[in-house]
């Protein structure tokens, strides 16, 4: 079901998840080193999570909550990841999350998913400011919101708890008047 716009980039197409794509998700989402570098993918990764996280992205799209786009190869439209906008309709903002399929890593993907991402955010959603962070084991990911053009906003210490072990996240973000300039 097509309920929101296609981005295409140029190596990439980022659209809509189907059901069908959870097996793949499952599978690439599944891998600890996915679950090590995110807040909420948990590994083992169970059956059903994939179908069940799919299943409410139109609800979430219509209530305009959050937009998420699975990540495709242009070439032959391969899924290789995700990517999405939290929105928060009363600040009129958004925070980026994302992942790429280890296997995919270190190709440009995720940046290039971003920077594409940060355009619908600020051209279709008419969004003000989006907003994203890092665990601090996961400078690779700091790296691709720099590149996109997201500024270094602060730090928190301990903020949050992962695999028993409280963790310091690094806030990005950037205004629609910084990104058209």
């Amino acid at each position: 079901m097509s309920f929101f716009n296609k981005v295409i980039t140029e190596r990439l197409v980022l659209r809509p998840f189907t059901l069908d794509d959870a097996k793949e998700v499952q599978s690439l989402a599944g891998k600890k080193e996915i679950a090590d570098t995110t807040l909420f993918i948990p590994h083992p990764y169970p059956d059903g999570a994939a179908e069940e996280w799919i299943s409410t992205h139109t609800t979430k799209f219509i209530n305009k909550e959050e937009v998420i786009f699975a990540i495709t190869l242009k070439e032959n439209f391969k899924l290789i990841g995700a990517i999405g906008l939290v929105i928060n309709k009363m600040f009129n903002n958004a925070e980026a999350g994302y992942w790429i399929g280890v296997q995919y890593w270190g190709n440009g993907y995720c940046t290039e998913a971003l920077k594409a991402i940060i355009n619908y955010g600020f051209g279709t959603l008419q969004l003000n400011k989006i907003h994203a962070h890092h665990i601090t084991t996961n400078p690779a990911s700091g790296r691709v919101m720099l590149k996109c053009g997201m500024s270094i906003e602060g730090s928190l210490k301990k903020h949050i708890l992962k695999n028993n072990v409280y963790e310091d996240i690094v806030l990005y973000g950037i205004l629609r008047d910084e990104f058209r300039n």
